[in-house]
């Protein structure tokens, strides 16, 4: 069960189409979990690759500690994710097929844990002409419920 948010990637889901989740615990120093705490990261062009059987999340973006001195963290380093084999397996065989992208979706905090981890999607990238039709169905069902609302 998974708490309220500390960043999320709205933007991911304008873009792609979510095929599945997945949730991964991440290597992150002391300092950057200070910073989330403050709500101070950013995952809208970050990325999932796989290097060497590994997960890694590219491109994330989490301030620097205010207090963190010399101690402090880079900005954008490439951060480890922890999956079980059989799952990075399947992320790898889904990643190849064409049209196809490991996304992150957000970062949380495990309930009753000091654990940060972050929900990952396999994902179909959107045609523009797709993304059209998603707003336009969103925006009908907002007219819906205001003529419910009212009557």
């Amino acid at each position: 069960m998974k708490t309220k948010d500390l960043v999320s990637n709205r933007r991911a889901f304008h873009d792609y189409e979510i095929i599945e989740k997945y949730e991964a615990g991440v290597v992150l120093l002391g300092t950057e979990i200070k910073s989330l705490r403050n709500h101070g990261g950013s995952l809208k062009e970050a990325y999932i690759t796989i290097k060497d059987s590994q997960l890694y999340l590219v491109n994330a973006s989490i301030a620097p500690y205010s207090f963190g001195g010399v101690y402090n963290h880079k900005e954008k380093r490439d951060r480890k994710l922890l999956m079980h084999k059989k799952e990075i397996a399947k992320l790898k065989k889904a990643q190849q097929e064409k049209g196809m992208a490991i996304v992150p979706l957000s970062l949380y905090f495990k309930e009753s844990k000091n654990i940060v981890k972050v929900q990952i999607a396999i994902a179909k990238g959107k045609k523009t002409y797709d993304k059209r039709e998603t707003i336009k169905k969103r925006e009908q069902e907002k007219i819906i419920r205001r003529s419910m609302k009212e009557h």
